[in-house]
């Protein structure tokens, strides 16, 4: 196949255009084009970076009947919804979230018609084989294979294009001004899907809600997710949806690069040790819930400590209950000797240590199950632990230091249940949609749930495009 000229792709008129290269985006454009639109993709980074944060991926929950191959079990309806109330505050909008969550029944097998490639259920102990569907390959794979799809169907991918401006004429999106290999073009479309990110990249925009803590959180992710997008959208009168200091955040490796460290960089380690802040202070309850439903909350938490850093400690007990970080841990046959190399003071930790197994039931080994929430909790700590907690007694001791890291954020721009945008005076955008991160404050207020996030993008892909190529022929 000849690569198209990219002159005649910047200058010719589409039906819609695609701002972003990630799952959303991707998905918006092949189902704008299962509606017989001629679509083009702009995609900021280049080939070798394409895709987002959802090359960082894994899964995707959806609702499913228990003969799904790739799961484990059935994953009804009324679970799906139980769980995504059960997190931070609640859906932001309830119509919005429960259109998501029925929209996920028929997610994967639309994913498998467009090119995704699903594995058997993983066996470990993130409780994910019956909720959770795996992409064979991972994140990664997934955007390659529908990168592959987009080829096959013609649909054009300009690579290094950013979108620095978006002309108006009222309420209407009359073109764009891009920049491809420094050179700029205005390009137009009947329709755009905005399908961009977050602003979690751009550190300074952070800093505003989170003020200088900011500039110490490591961002999981790309630095083109710097909310350009959402920065001319709301400038231009769409309403916002979401709270202003939402993401999704995780402890990662303090030793992780500043950007896109990605999934590997993330801890698994907190639900059967017990947590640290620099004070020597534990702040959260390690042992809440089952990993899947509350990993979120640690990344924020640990935003919230002096520092924000945090230093994880376990014993020989623990070992291999969890994917080992990346880097390594630090080790010791004292939990004075793990300290002193995450840089905390040995005494002091030993001494915290020592608080925290005092509080440990006597019968906690016996009846310590690592596979559900087994009520072995601690007796007079502020906060307790309620699950899992079993004294750190077993050398060698591990521990390591741990950073927020921040995978993408909630506010964004409000949309209707087609993906329109919505405007701050009641109205809305007559041919601009959205999909993704950039509207998943929509759904999200501030809490998460593992593979919920591919699955907005997903639903809400698939109806913006549609819903952009259907606009384009009225």
């Amino acid at each position: 196949m000849q690569e198209p000229n990219v002159n005649d792709l910047l200058t010719q008129p589409w039906d819609v255009i695609v701002i972003g290269g990630g799952n959303a985006a991707v998905v918006s454009a092949m189902s704008a084009q299962d509606q017989g639109a001629k679509v083009l993709i702009l995609e900021r980074a280049n080939q070798v970076f394409r895709g987002g944060n959802s090359r960082h991926t894994r899964n995707i929950r959806c609702i499913h009947d228990a003969d799904f191959p790739y799961n484990t079990g059935a994953y009804t309806k009324e679970e799906l919804w139980k769980d995504l109330c059960s997190v931070g505050t609640g859906p932001s909008d309830e119509e919005i979230a429960a259109l998501t969550v029925e929209e996920t029944r028929t997610v994967p097998a639309w994913m498998m018609d467009h090119g995704a490639l699903f594995q058997p259920p993983l066996v470990g102990t993130l409780h994910l084989g019956r909720t959770n569907t795996f992409f064979l390959g991972g994140g990664k794979a997934l955007i390659n294979n529908y990168y592959r799809s987009l080829r096959s169907r013609g649909i054009p991918v300009l690579y290094e294009s950013s979108v620095e401006h978006m002309d108006f004429d009222g309420n209407t999106c009359t073109g764009l001004t891009v920049m491809h290999k420094g050179k700029s073009y205005q390009v137009k479309a009947k329709s755009y899907v905005c399908a961009a990110g977050g602003f979690e990249a751009n550190v300074d925009w952070l800093a505003k809600y989170w003020g200088p803590a900011a500039y110490n959180y490591h961002i999981r992710g790309p630095k083109t997710n710097d909310g350009t997008i959402l920065r001319l959208l709301l400038d231009a009168g769409a309403d916002r949806a979401g709270q202003p200091k939402g993401f999704h955040a995780v402890a990662v490796d303090a030793r992780s690069p500043m950007f896109d460290g990605g999934i590997a960089t993330r801890l698994d380690c907190i639900p059967f040790g017990m947590v640290l802040n620099r004070d020597y202070q534990r702040f959260y309850n390690e042992g809440e819930e089952i990993w899947p439903k509350r990993y979120a909350i640690w990344g924020r938490n640990i935003a919230q400590q002096p520092d924000q850093v945090a230093y994880a400690f376990w014993d020989s007990k623990a070992k291999g209950l969890f994917m080992p970080p990346m880097y390594g841990v630090f080790k010791s046959e004292t939990i004075a000797g793990v300290a002193e190399q995450t840089g905390l003071e040995g005494n002091r930790a030993e001494e915290a240590v020592r608080r925290f197994n005092s509080a440990i039931s006597p019968d906690a080994n016996q009846r310590f199950d690592p596979t559900r929430k087994d009520g072995v909790g601690t007796s007079g700590l502020d906060p307790e632990k309620t699950n899992w907690a079993r004294a750190l007694d077993t050398g060698p001791f591990y521990g390591i230091k741990m950073a927020p890291g921040i995978t993408f954020t909630y506010m964004g721009v409000k949309v209707n249940t087609h993906g329109r945008i919505q405007m701050t005076d009641g109205g809305q955008f007559t041919n601009l949609f959205a999909a993704g991160e950039i509207m998943s404050g929509n759904v999200l207020s501030s809490g998460y749930m593992a593979g919920f996030g591919m699955a907005i993008g997903t639903v809400w892909g698939r109806i913006s495009g549609r819903e952009a190529a259907q606009n384009g022929n009225k």
